[in-house]
């Protein structure tokens, strides 16, 4: 049953929204929190730009079908996903959550939980990390492009080159200098894994208080009664079942090994929060974005014990056939 639990971070963001609930951050200390957040952020894609190898993701490169897919599956098949299927989803969340469900759909696969999913799993670990690394990198790009394309044509209008100057800046000058800087700290970023863990949490944690105490001061428990959050539960569960059988059975359609559809599987129906609740800080200034960053945190969990369960049935079937032969 352990499996089934919440892990720490979830724990930590729950509390987080408890914390923002009973004691919003306003005023001096809002801009406080503010500032101190986009610092965290743009530590965050530094780290990840020194971190991420660019001799790991050229050799990676020769499987491109599976890359192609996982692509696909990420940035086109969700985004569609949202769009077709708004009669069936809209009725049963708020606007803002609909929105939110959107931003969901346009962003990038998860990096550390897909390639750990992938290896329990027996699958491809090194094409797992090519591609859940390049679906990190390209996000930075194609996300803003997506939320601008969707959003307006949703009626919730366009993208701003206000964002897009914020994208830039906040996202992805940082990640362009920690590129650079690769060849003199890219080692000990590597070997500082806990150092990553620890900015990439704390960023999300102070994403999701500052977003959450403003959305507590507009009177967002009173605007999110429990049906509309059972229906939002079952928005997320929708999209991760429908993406989820995509990969697998389109993986098989196109003749993929089945190391490379347990890849394609884990690296193209997921999304990440890391890279989810800081762009939507910076995309959605203006809008509640306590409600627009809901979507993604419930999302992020039940994606986690989904593959925690699917992982280890793969690797059983796995271990099951080897014995076989």
């Amino acid at each position: 049953m352990r499996r089934f639990l919440p892990d720490g971070f979830t724990l930590s963001l729950v509390a987080t929204v408890l914390l923002a609930s009973l004691l919003p951050c306003q005023g001096v200390a809002a801009r406080v929190f503010d500032v101190a957040t986009d610092v965290a952020i743009a530590l965050l894609f530094f780290l990840h730009g020194a971190k991420l190898s660019r001799d790991a993701v050229v050799a990676g490169m020769t499987n491109w079908r599976l890359h192609l897919t996982v692509l696909a599956s990420t940035f086109v098949l969700f985004p569609l996903l949202g769009l077709l299927l708004k009669p069936v989803l809209s009725p049963l969340v708020t606007p803002d959550l609909y929105l939110g469900v959107l931003f969901l759909c346009t962003l990038p696969s998860t990096v550390q939980s897909s390639i750990a999913f992938t290896s329990i799993a027996r699958g491809n670990v090194p094409a797992a990390i090519v591609g859940a690394s390049a679906s990190s990198l390209l996000g930075i790009f194609v996300t803003p492009l997506l939320v601008g394309l969707i959003i307006a044509n949703s009626g919730h209008g366009g993208l701003s080159w206000h964002a897009v100057g914020a994208i830039v800046v906040q996202l992805f000058i940082p990640f362009v200098a920690g590129q650079v800087a690769q060849r003199w700290i890219g080692d000990w970023a590597r070997r500082r894994a806990t150092l990553l863990s620890f900015v990439d949490r704390g960023s999300i944690l102070l994403v999701v208080y500052t977003a959450f105490s403003a959305a507590v001061l507009q009177g967002l428990w009173h605007q999110l009664p429990l049906p509309v959050l059972a229906g939002l539960l079952v928005v997320n569960a929708v999209l991760l079942a429908l993406a989820l059988l995509a990969t697998r059975y389109g993986a098989r359609a196109l003749g993929f090994a089945k190391e490379d559809e347990i890849t394609i599987v884990f690296c193209g129906s997921k999304k990440s929060l890391a890279s989810g609740v800081p762009m939507a800080k910076v995309l959605f200034a203006g809008h509640p974005l306590g409600l627009i960053v809901l979507p993604i945190m419930l999302f992020h969990q039940i994606q986690l014990m989904t593959c925690a369960v699917l992982a280890r049935r793969y690797a059983v079937r796995r271990e099951t056939a080897a014995f076989a032969r």
